[in-house]
């Protein structure tokens, strides 16, 4: 019998014992399942953890659906340690802002953060977040079969030090694929889900404006979706990051993986693409007005899932085609972390492990929808795969692919270390000049070089 069946079934005795009413015998249920979930195993333990009694834990994090959906269990959480819990969430750029200047001056406001992906090596590396090493090793605080090694390794990489120490835990793992809304045009025309870069290109050159349909599209973040063609064909943001952070835009692979994107942008994408957000190039392909898009699987998956999508029966999913370089897909992490300011760490991790665990994870996924989880023990669950068997694909499969590449790999390096915003810029403006015909390709790369790595020296990084 599981830890977590023994009790529930301790619960439910000592309740059947009070002949209470149904509804609070649901309420104790839950309660004993979320105490469950970070290591709470009884009733009376469950007693014993009212030290967090008065306790108001703050924490902030950056707007996304997984924190709406931690707060939609939290009333059971609150309910097994005591404790109340704010989260004060923010949009994106303002957080990062605001927590980049808290972090660095070690400030108290908040309990637990977001470490955000593109920050986690400044915050990480300048030591502004705490290791969680002490509350993991204890087992009076945290259980063994919460078991850390089952975070898959790629959604952990951002979060561990140079020293060793684990200093997050990932609540998203994202992870980039290739998403087609209308693979019955391929099919039509006898073509196959492409695989590689030339075959890719061929797809759109032979579908484009098929039914009206665009052959691809994607948003405007160009330093996240060029990196990896960048990298299949051979090419790098930097030398050899995180120690040598010398940019490498200029190189013969950086102007053709340029020029092959802007291509994708300029000559198969709808008109206006180079302003679409997000949600614009998700909506287009939604409508099946266009039909290849390489994105984190949050905004690919949806073409299956969500209520919105016109075309669920004919969405198909692959990995990012490679090329001469090899097959690097993006891949990236948000986690949980405690600030070093915060003065009630021990509430924090309480927190955080509830809402990393196994059984909070499992949830989310199968309850709510949220299947972009980093454990393992998750990914292999039978439900979560039939979740995700998708038009007779094992999208499950394809994902966990993509998160241990990355993670074996140690490829994404370049998106974590402090000064990649700097660079990101310059690969953003360059991508824009190609696709617009405002400059070559070979010269607008450069011209990127030269940018970033002035920027880079006026801030004194060594190169």
């Amino acid at each position: 019998m599981s830890d977590h069946t023994k009790a529930a079934n301790a619960a439910s005795l000592t309740v059947g014992a009070a002949r209470l009413h149904r509804r609070h015998l649901l309420q104790a249920f839950a309660a004993v399942s979320a105490g469950a979930a970070f290591g709470l195993r009884s009733p009376a333990v469950l007693a014993q953890t009212k030290k967090f009694d008065g306790v108001t834990l703050r924490g902030a994090c950056f707007q996304h659906v997984f924190h709406e959906n931690v707060k939609a269990y939290l009333p059971e959480f609150e309910a097994a340690t005591g404790m109340k819990v704010e989260i004060d969430l923010q949009a994106f750029p303002v957080y990062n802002q605001r927590m980049d200047l808290e972090l660095s001056t070690q400030g108290s406001s908040y309990d637990f953060i977001n470490i955000t992906f593109p920050y986690s090596g400044r915050w990480v590396g300048a030591g502004w977040v705490s290791p969680l090493n002490e509350f993991m090793d204890d087992r009076n605080q945290t259980p063994e079969d919460w078991n850390p090694d089952d975070f898959v390794s790629g959604t952990q990489t951002p979060y561990k030090g140079v020293d060793g120490n684990t200093y997050g835990f990932a609540w998203e793992a994202g992870a980039m694929m290739m998403g087609m809304a209308r693979y019955d045009i391929l099919e039509k025309a006898g073509l196959k889900i492409p695989e590689t870069l030339d075959e890719l290109a061929a797809v759109c050159a032979a579908t484009h404006g098929q039914d009206g349909v665009s052959a691809f599209v994607n948003d405007k973040l160009h330093h996240w979706n060029f990196p990896p063609y960048l990298m299949n064909m051979g090419g790098k943001v930097f030398r050899g990051a995180p120690d040598d952070l010398m940019p490498t835009l200029d190189t013969p692979e950086a102007a053709k993986a340029a020029q092959y994107y802007a291509d994708l942008l300029s000559k198969y994408s709808p008109q206006g693409v180079l302003s679409f957000t997000d949600d614009q190039a998700m909506r287009n392909q939604f409508e099946g007005r266009a039909n290849i898009r390489t994105n984190a699987m949050a905004w690919v998956l949806p073409l299956a899932k969500s209520p919105d999508s016109k075309v669920k029966e004919t969405t198909r999913f692959g990995m990012i085609p490679s090329g001469p370089g090899g097959s690097f897909p993006g891949s990236n992490a948000n986690g949980y972390g405690i600030p070093v300011g915060a003065q009630q760490k021990e509430a924090a991790w309480a927190f955080i492990q509830w809402a990393t665990s196994k059984e909070t994870f499992r949830r989310i996924a199968l309850e709510r929808g949220g299947l972009a989880v980093p454990r393992r023990s998750i990914i292999d669950d039978p439900e979560y795969r039939a979740a995700l068997n998708i038009n007779g694909q094992d999208v499950a499969a394809l994902y966990l692919q993509i998160l241990e590449r990355a993670g074996d790999g140690g490829y994404m390096k370049y998106r974590t270390v402090p000064v990649f915003p700097q660079v990101g810029d310059k690969i953003n403006k360059a991508i824009e000049r190609i696709a617009t015909g405002q400059q070559e390709a070979a010269a607008s790369m450069a011209a990127a070089q030269s940018e970033a790595v002035d920027d880079l020296r006026k801030a004194g990084v060594k190169l």
